[in-house]
């Protein structure tokens, strides 16, 4: 609240006093700490070496080993819900968070939209005198605000932050990101080709952002809100970060949990006589759908071993190579003299993912469209896994295995899915306990009011005229200096997707339901019951020897879930998820006019052409000397297509997938004045289901300059980003016969417009597969 003036006015300022407090910029207390979260994705327990994992993370380890392993904390299975409450401090269902945003439905606990009521802790420490910065994933924004005609109040600069870089969506290629500075998409600032990769260009960003507020206060406290994209598919690496890993993985994703629990009782990380959960607990698809079983290793063709630990060597590459740009930003701390009075979480938000299906994928987009893979086609993909050329993911086996020694993965409120990592260290105030374990039980949404804790800041009453509501959360920093203090978060409710669990003092109680499996019938789920406090990796359901308290924890799960907002409970297909009618920010139409020199359109806001007719006009202007470069694109080398002017010859290609370009051109002469150049598609029949055949033709003016057959794919051109741009490609490009930006030259371009004919008929299983795949 605005302090009140207590100076003196007078007629004449000469007999006046002044007073600044009321007008004065928030200041930190003297030798306030820094804050940084690192938020990694899809990271199980048992992956990283900090954790007794076989992928190196020697700056985890090394923030580790200045502060404290928690082994028992736990997220709420999915992102956007997590990091909700990592941010807020409230269970994710009361931030509106049932699901990722782009699940939404009009129900408070699943609107998407964290409520002011909710402050984060960017919105507290602000006004306490931070800098305060996100940098990397968010995740918290709709899809339909997630553009330049949308609202801001959902974006990072919108909920506290001063400053953002990063990807708003779930996922994004890491060789060509979609790109958002502040308030604004922006393009990459270099290629692969020059050495970009995501996880690179956000080091350099966080740094920057110290640098630029240290040279003129180096006193001011900063909050850095670091969340790479690693690893959540696409896993992309450079090709020596990949190569390290040839080999590591040979055993097998079983042998891997076996040896990986040994080093983890070895290590203290889990207690002695820790047993390994089964394989496949839940049969399918009685209880879970088939996508989510674990192929046992043993059954595995040599060819499929080979494909299986080459994409594993890909996501393990990733994680090492991220961690080494995240220790880039942690030296240059350490330079600035900033290091040793941060506060670092360090966290994951949810289990490895089982998402790649038990086969993964070298092009995930193939799987999202229900086109399917072929190993032997993949496996010509090996050399180059990892690259721009691929957007792969693991195996639900080495997600299993990765989160060891849980049973399932992302998703489920089975430990997979929750029991996840968590490192907290305070160089100057940890350092004498740095190493040890905290075997305590906590939770994502412990880490915010930690983190107000060890800052000596009170969590406020309003924030910007909202009265603020109950923090669910409990600081975990009573365990710092007790390693054996009991825990002080007793219960701990969670809900995902039609899964359901409930921890208190020591047991949990699991329904047998699997997510998204649309069978509903909620009172009918049979319930295990687990004495988590001996079995953390539940293998010893007690349900039938304890009736009794099975019983009594199922009832408190219902009353959290009234206290939380979590019902109703929602485990529709992702088909159903999507039919839902959501609030947009424009309706469909029938015509849509682009522009050059303007940002990208993302494809969840643009024209959709999926199986129907379409044309596409572009008004242009030709110089007599030539023109060159991209006209119109929309999409990626993973699907989309193009007009663009490559060599003299005008092109059209439609990408299919990233299987096969399908190409016109006409190399004839191009007017110098003003014309159109369009391309028209006619739907003739669809050959499979939803994927459009037709007739397509390349025009200059009236004239058809060439013509063919041409197929349009089912689903999104891609699960992340790659947009629709006129005048330039800004992403992956479309067509193997031009690099991107590949920007229009040698005359000037009106307008593009496009419209589309025929009723708007989609498979929605694949597009509702694609929408969840983005969390």
């Amino acid at each position: 609240m605005t302090k009140p003036f207590n100076g003196v006015i007078n007629l004449d300022v000469r007999d006046s006093v002044a007073d600044w407090a009321p007008y004065a910029p928030p200041k930190a207390a003297e030798d306030a700490p820094n804050v940084v979260y690192i938020v990694w994705d899809d990271v199980g327990i048992g992956c990283m070496s900090t954790f007794g994992g076989l992928v190196e993370t020697p700056n985890m380890d090394r923030l580790a080993n200045l502060g404290l392993r928690f082994n028992n904390w736990h997220t709420t299975a999915l992102c956007s819900p997590t990091r909700s409450s990592l941010l807020t401090g409230r269970n994710a269902h009361s931030n509106g968070m049932a699901c990722i945003v782009e699940g939404a439905n009009g129900f408070p606990g699943l609107s998407a939209v964290i409520p002011r009521e909710n402050g984060t802790i960017a919105e507290i420490l602000v006004e306490h005198g931070y800098n305060t910065y996100c940098v990397g994933k968010w995740h918290l924004t709709p899809e339909t605000e997630s553009n330049m005609a949308g609202s801001r109040r959902t974006w990072p600069t919108g909920r506290g932050f001063e400053r953002y870089y990063g990807f708003l969506g779930g996922e994004t290629n890491q060789w060509y990101p979609d790109l958002v500075a502040d308030n604004h998409f922006i393009e990459q600032p270099y290629s692969p080709e020059e050495g970009y990769h995501f996880s690179a260009d956000m080091a350099d960003a966080a740094i920057g952002f110290v640098r630029d507020a240290h040279q003129i206060a180096p006193e001011k406290p900063f909050l850095m809100y670091l969340a790479p994209g690693c690893a959540h598919a696409p896993h992309h690496a450079p090709q020596e970060w990949v190569d390290k890993y040839a080999g590591t993985f040979d055993m097998g994703y079983e042998e891997y949990r076996e040896v990986v629990l040994a080093r983890m009782i070895e290590q203290g990380i889990l207690p002695d006589g820790t047993a390994l959960s089964e394989i496949n607990p839940w049969a399918a698809p009685d209880v879970i759908n088939e996508v989510d079983t674990v192929l046992p290793w043993d059954g595995l063709s040599d060819d499929q071993k080979q494909l299986f630990n080459r994409l594993t060597e890909v996501y393990a590459g990733f994680i090492s190579y991220t961690d080494a740009e995240i220790g880039r930003f942690l030296d240059e701390l350490e330079e600035m003299g900033r290091f040793d009075n941060t506060i670092f979480v360090v966290v994951s938000d949810n289990g490895a993912s089982g998402e790649g299906t038990p086969n993964g994928s070298v092009n995930e987009n193939k799987f999202f469209n229900g086109w399917p893979d072929d190993l032997e086609e993949n496996l010509k993909y090996l050399d180059h896994l990892g690259g721009p050329e691929t957007y792969e993911h693991i195996p639900t086996g080495w997600a299993w295995a990765f989160n060891t020694p849980f049973k399932m993965f992302k998703r489920f409120t089975l430990e997979g899915g929750i029991a996840d990592p968590c490192v907290i260290a305070w160089p100057t105030k940890t350092a004498s306990v740095g190493g040890q374990v905290r075997q305590q039980y906590h939770h994502a949404v412990d880490i915010m009011p930690t983190v107000l804790d060890l800052c000596g800041i009170e969590a406020p009453h309003e924030i910007d005229g909202h009265a603020q509501s109950e923090i669910h959360g409990t600081s975990m920093a009573y365990a710092f200096e007790q390693p054996d203090a009991p825990s002080r978060r007793t219960t701990q409710y969670y809900s995902m997707l039609g899964t359901r669990a409930l921890y208190h003092d020591g047991w949990k109680v699991v329904a047998k339901h699997g997510a998204l499996t649309g069978k509903g019938d909620f009172m009918a789920d049979e319930w295990e019951l687990y004495h988590v406090a001996e079995d953390l990796s539940e293998t010893i359901d007690l349900a039938a020897q304890h009736p009794d308290k099975r019983d009594e924890l199922v009832g408190l799960w219902f009353v959290e879930a009234g206290r939380n907002n979590a019902l109703p409970l929602d485990d529709r297909t992702a088909r159903d998820q999507l039919m839902l009618e959501r609030p947009m920010i424009s309706p469909p139409r029938d015509s849509y006019t682009y522009y050059p020199n303007t940002t990208e359109v993302p494809e969840g806001v643009a024209v959709n052409i999926r199986n129907r007719s379409f044309t596409i006009a572009a008004r242009v202007e030709l110089d007599a000397d030539g023109a060159d470069g991209v006209i119109f694109s929309h999409g990626a080398r993973f699907g989309g297509h193009a007009l663009f002017v490559s060599d003299g010859v005008l092109r059209y290609s439609n990408n299919f997938l990233g299987i096969e370009e399908q190409r016109l051109s006409f190399d004839g002469p191009l007017p110098t004045d003003a014309t159109t150049i369009s391309v028209d598609f006619e739907k003739t029949h669809e050959d499979p289901p939803f994927v459009a055949n037709g007739h397509v033709r390349l025009l200059v003016g009236d004239e058809v300059v060439a013509s063919g057959e041409m197929r349009t794919q089912p689903g999104k051109f891609a699960l992340a980003g790659e947009g629709l741009a006129v005048g330039r490609d800004a992403g992956d490009a479309v067509s193997s016969d031009y690099s991107s930006p590949a920007h229009f030259t040698g005359g000037s371009i009106r307008d593009v417009t496009v419209t589309v004919r025929g009723e708007h008929l989609l498979d929605m299983d694949i597009e509702g597969s694609a929408m969840m795949a983005r969390d």
